[in-house]
């Protein structure tokens, strides 16, 4: 059986008949890179993923030879190489939504002086595919590839809203094991404002200065939620700037989007 850090897929949705768990657990080690990381060892891999040091090894090596990984000689550690970044342009590259949303992202930017990204699940966080900063202030705003909590940020309570119920509670129970119990009642929270509002907050939640909002849209192009996102200094931008000016525009332009 796959390990409970597959991500996407709920286990009692696999067919074991047809799931391939070498495969699963070599793209674990991809994944247990975070934003600003460029090196990880051995040890890294077995505590973030769980498996055994032999298995790890073993990947590591096949990974390697297939240009997914390169070893750094003077660390004795890995890197991410050519063959994921070939990858992720693929994914970009034929992502047509990302194409029609950059000028609106653009243009909402500049309006309201914030950061707007764009952003999916990845497993049990999500991941920015783009990031717009306002050209006329001082804004937050992570690259595309940066991952975020889904219970801490407000994307990723924007995507837990618009789960079914028995998606949504599978969800949570996976992340209960990692956060804290006032963590998901924060999120509970922010999912209960999303019937009300058609958006979800995160103030101060996700970072100690930083205020957030997002709204999902179904892309059906590729039969996914996206979720469109704005952030700002908590110290300069208010709770109020972000629930009745921003929260409005990201709905709007969400609606247009699907």
């Amino acid at each position: 059986m796959p390990t409970n850090s597959t991500p996407d897929i709920a286990s009692d949705a696999i067919d074991e008949r047809k799931f391939v768990v070498a495969l699963a657990r070599g793209l674990e080690l991809l994944r247990a890179f975070r934003p600003g990381e460029t090196l990880l060892g051995n040890r890294d891999f077995v505590e973030r993923t769980g498996l055994p040091k032999a298995t790890v090894n073993r990947l590591a090596y096949t990974l390697t030879t297939l240009g997914y990984l390169r070893l750094d000689d003077s660390t004795s550690k890995y890197a991410l190489d050519t063959g994921v970044l070939s990858l992720g342009f693929a994914l970009l590259a034929g992502a047509d939504t990302l194409e029609l949303a950059r000028p609106h992202l653009r243009a909402l930017a500049r309006e309201i002086g914030a950061a707007v990204s764009l952003g999916c699940r990845d497993g049990l966080d999500m991941i920015y595919l783009e990031t717009i900063r306002s050209e006329t202030a001082l804004t937050l705003g992570l690259a595309p590839g940066s991952r975020l909590s889904m219970l801490t940020s407000s994307m990723g309570r924007a995507y837990l809203a618009v789960q079914d119920v028995a998606a949504r509670e599978a969800l949570l129970d996976e992340l209960k094991a990692e956060t804290s119990k006032e963590q998901i009642e924060a999120a509970r929270r922010a999912i209960d404002d999303f019937e009300r509002d058609g958006f979800c907050c995160s103030f101060r939640d996700w970072h100690d200065d930083v205020n957030a909002i997002a709204a999902p849209f179904r892309d059906v192009r590729n039969g996914r939620w996206l979720v469109l996102s704005s952030s700002g200094p908590a110290s300069s931008m208010s709770e109020a700037y972000f629930r009745e000016t921003i929260g409005p525009k990201l709905k709007a332009l969400a609606a247009r989007l699907a």
